[in-house]
């Protein structure tokens, strides 16, 4: 028997035609009237593996357990061992981001001296004095009075910086630097020089260092009558 078009009632869903009361589906396209509510959409973190499913009677839980626990043990491994590299990068950044600004040792204590040409000559800001070492492996100690971040090293190497003098004596061209920290920890570092006239740049980027000790290797032009001549040494702290 055919249904007259002017019922009222609910809507159908797909095709908007009305239907009595009661109906389960549409007398014109069969769709159901009272279809399941969809479930609400999972939130961005369920749609990552392993929440991406549904938990169903517990299942799989104990996997996802494991699993949040190995990463949260990877990201802390990570952490770990990133974390001295990652604080390296940031004070090297901060140096190159300030201006870097003298200072002065406390004391200066050579292992050995040519008369005339004492090891405090490298820290009188005079470049045509310097310390005399009769011999390779003469180490030279600077103390600071108070800790400070070495961030460069300036070293003029040869009796003056001057070009027509700079030859007088030997030099050597290279340099084994021994830092202490305020709190005991040592740093080991072979500086290269060249020969040339001129201060030398060398950066450093050591933090809380309280003394510096220069121990003279790799002489050239050391023969008898000659010594081995530093003219100048300058220290650089984070301003």
């Amino acid at each position: 028997m055919a249904v007259p078009d002017d019922v009222a009632g609910r809507p159908c869903p797909a095709c908007g035609t009305p239907n009595q009361p009661g109906r389960r589906f549409c007398r014109r396209c069969a769709a159901e009237l009272k279809p399941v509510a969809k479930p609400d959409p999972l939130p961005w973190w369920r749609t990552v593996w392993p929440f991406r499913r549904r938990v169903r009677a517990s299942s799989g839980r104990a996997v996802r357990l494991l699993v949040i626990l190995a990463v949260v043990l990877a990201l802390c491994a990570a952490g770990f061992l990133l974390l001295p590299a990652g604080r390296a990068l940031f004070e090297d950044t901060r140096d190159k981001l300030g201006k870097a600004k003298p200072v002065t040792p406390a004391d200066t204590e050579a292992s050995a001296e040519i008369p005339r040409h004492p090891a405090t000559n490298t820290t009188d800001g005079l470049s045509n004095r310097y310390w005399g070492a009769p011999a390779p492996d003469a180490s030279v100690t600077y103390t600071f009075g108070k800790p400070f971040r070495l961030v460069d090293l300036i070293v003029t190497n040869g009796a003056s910086a001057k070009p027509e003098d700079y030859r007088r004596q030997a030099r050597a061209l290279q340099l084994d630097m021994d830092v202490t920290t305020q709190n005991g920890e040592r740093h080991h570092k072979e500086l290269t020089l060249s020969d040339k006239p001129g201060p030398q740049t060398i950066p450093t980027g050591i933090s809380d260092v309280k003394t510096v000790r220069l121990t003279l290797r790799s002489p050239v032009g050391l023969s008898p009558g000659r010594h081995l001549a530093l003219a100048e040494v300058e220290f650089f702290q984070r301003g």
